[in-house]
């Protein structure tokens, strides 16, 4: 039996139409209920990250194979200038969140791409900020931590038939962690000390 499927960008077509068509009639039914956990491991800066379960509307969908864990840390450089005893090199927080955003710029433009019936022959996304650490250090005050970050740039290099730059940049934009890290979200910032998390006054 032969495959029949239109695929374009490992996309099923014909699947990802009806899933938008449901989606138009449906738009509160596809909310994604996502979360992470980054436990201190007792050195400044380390800690070990994971992602697993996640919802689909009021399905929880858990895994072994979802089970993700990330080693954060810092700069081995960086570390040993500061003062960090048997600084090792572990990938830094920022520069994952630089990552995600690169990939989800990927995403954006090659589920577009596909939806849109264009061909991508070459794609990548690089991203690079120019990052000033005094906030963090508490060198300088919080109310400055807008300017943390200079020169927050996107590169994307792309190759196809029939590409539009404008059109490519509206469907980079689309990518979700490039609105979380473009536009203002609102944290809802929960500090549970240990005498709450037991109960004890």
């Amino acid at each position: 039996m032969t495959d029949e499927r239109q695929l374009s960008h490992g996309i099923d077509l014909e699947t990802l139409e009806e899933f938008t068509a449901h989606a138009v009639e449906n738009p509160d039914a596809h909310w994604l209920g996502l979360g992470a956990s980054a436990t201190y491991e007792g050195t400044a800066a380390h800690s070990l990250a994971k992602v697993d379960s996640y919802k689909i509307d009021d399905d929880t969908i858990s895994r072994e194979t979802r089970e993700y864990t990330v080693p954060y840390g810092g700069w081995k450089e960086v570390l040993d200038a500061v003062g960090w005893v048997g600084a090792t090199d572990r990938i830094e927080p920022v520069e994952a969140a630089l990552s995600a955003l690169a990939a989800c710029i990927n995403v954006g433009i090659s589920i577009n791409a596909a939806a849109s019936g264009v061909d991508i022959d070459h794609l990548k996304t690089r991203v690079r900020t120019d990052f000033d650490p005094r906030v963090l250090f508490s060198l300088k005050g919080l109310e400055e931590a807008d300017s943390a970050f200079e020169n927050l740039t996107a590169e994307v290099e792309i190759e196809g038939e029939g590409l539009d730059q404008d059109l490519v940049d509206e469907w980079a934009r689309r990518a979700p962690v490039y609105t979380l890290v473009s536009l203002a979200q609102d944290v809802d910032m929960n500090i549970k000390t240990a005498a709450e998390m037991t109960g004890d006054d």
